[in-house]
């Protein structure tokens, strides 16, 4: 238990309590060494690895590496000339009520959250990637590609226009809601009640570098195009200009591949005549029969949401079986990453190695030195490897003896080493049998002064 600082400490002004308990002190100190020896052993095992994990300590993750679908990837910037004129009062109006209550198709998926998307004019869509992803799984999703949209709101600032599309991703009164006035406590109802509506639409901003040009309702539809197209399309066409070329015709041509969604499948071949469910040993899943005989006859396997085997029938000839999954390689993309110049980033490896013993050498011991730092030279043998020697085997304590009795037992006549290297030699002393000279000494009785008689041959 720490106890309180004494008065007189409070007079030191800047002292830390570190510095003022020494309590205190020595398990700062203590923490620090046990933080500085995990640190070293992550940085140990970070040696041995072969998978890679990316560290960020600025709060801003990365777009991972990865295949991501290709509705996640990062898109192509658009190239629509703009005037670097800046927008005034008037052309503000005129290209709010122009872009207010227009329709269009998603061409990727709008999360429903409050910050949404933010596409910068003529540049990138930011978040994009496994971040894209993230935001979809965390928020939802407000509308799939080639949904309908609504613009119900656009709000013009100073570098950026606003588009809140199918309502918005937030209450219209918000703040209101919470807020109420009254007097005498009667202060109960909020201002504006709540109707129970729950917001559903998402939001995009398109950001400008500086200020927002001159701009008309065609040039915003054309920066928008990546995410909204303003054409005039039936929803199958609205959906197959999302997907690759091969998939848009597959769909348009009404066939059905592995690796399907149940929406693509819907939109190239329309509602199943028939459908049941089966099992296949712990897997269940679902058939769709499209077609009676004697015209051909398609069976859909699907599990979950993917098609996952399809059968074709046709009279007086074998059964065409289809399994290999064409699509997902097609809705794939290689994720490149955003990653240039992120100082806050470094990474760090873990996992195992599979090393080759031919060719690879052995991994080094786990050290707390630098790369290229040599080890201190160690001082009067300290820190050199010794041998080490196991005590002898003891025989078994008898029942109620002592066991402070017992005499450990005596090290090894080899764990008896001569003088250590580098100690200082002590001078010879003489033995108390023999003093030097050769003269023998005679003790003295008890209570007298011991006198050494000695006897000497005289020199010649």
């Amino acid at each position: 238990m720490i106890q309180p600082f004494p008065p007189q400490w409070t007079r030191f002004v800047g002292q830390t309590a570190a510095s003022a308990h020494p309590k205190t002190s020595w398990r700062r100190i203590a923490a620090c060494i046990a933080a500085v020896f995990s640190l070293a052993a992550l940085v140990a095992s970070a040696t041995a690895s072969a998978q890679v994990l990316t560290v960020n300590t600025s709060g801003n993750a990365p777009v991972a590496v990865g295949p991501i679908d290709r509705q996640y990837a990062q898109i192509e910037p658009t190239h629509v000339v703009l005037s670097k004129t800046r927008l005034d009062e008037k052309t503000e109006i005129l290209l709010i009520r122009a872009m207010q209550s227009e329709q269009g198709f998603a061409m990727r998926p709008l999360p429903h959250g409050h910050k949404g998307l933010m596409l910068a004019a003529n540049g990138r869509l930011k978040p994009a990637g496994q971040a894209y992803v993230r935001m979809a799984v965390t928020d939802g999703i407000a509308s799939r590609p080639g949904d309908r949209v609504v613009i119900t709101d656009v709000k013009v600032h100073h570098s950026d226009i606003i588009f809140d599309l199918n309502g918005g991703p937030d209450l219209k009164h918000r703040f209101l809601s919470h807020l109420s006035v009254g007097m005498g406590g009667g202060m109960d109802e909020p201002v504006v009640q709540e109707n129970g509506d729950i917001p559903t639409g998402a939001r995009i901003t398109l950001a400008f570098k500086g200020q927002i040009p001159e701009l008309t309702s065609k040039q915003v539809q054309e920066l928008l195009a990546p995410l909204i197209s303003f054409g005039v399309k039936t929803p199958v066409q609205a959906f197959t200009d999302t997907l690759p070329k091969p998939l848009k015709e597959a769909i348009l041509n009404h066939q059905v591949w592995v690796g399907m969604s149940t929406q693509m499948v819907t939109y190239a071949m329309g509602r199943p005549w028939q459908k049941y469910r089966a099992m296949d040993g712990q897997m269940p899943y679902e058939v769709w029969i499209y077609g009676h005989p004697p015209k051909p006859t398609t069976f859909v396997r699907i599990n979950g949401n993917q098609v996952i085997r399809v059968e074709i029938g046709r009279v007086g000839k074998p059964l065409e079986v289809f399994t290999k999954d064409v699509v997902s390689p097609m809705m794939l993309s290689n994720g490149t990453a955003e990653m240039a110049a992120d100082s806050d980033a470094r990474i760090v490896q873990e996992g195992d190695v599979q090393r080759n013993p031919d060719t690879d050498a052995p991994a080094p011991p786990p050290t707390l030195l630098k790369p290229g730092e040599k080890a201190p030279r160690a001082i009067g043998g300290a820190g050199q490897m010794k041998p080490v020697y196991f005590p002898k085997d003891q025989q078994e304590p008898t029942l109620g003896a002592d066991p402070d009795d017992q005499q450990p037992a005596s090290p090894p006549a080899a764990a008896q080493p001569a003088a250590a290297t580098g100690a200082q030699p002590s001078a010879a002393k003489p033995s108390a049998s023999t003093p030097a000279g050769g003269s023998q000494s005679t003790p003295a009785k008890s209570g007298s002064q011991s006198t050494p008689q000695t006897s000497s041959s005289p020199s010649n």
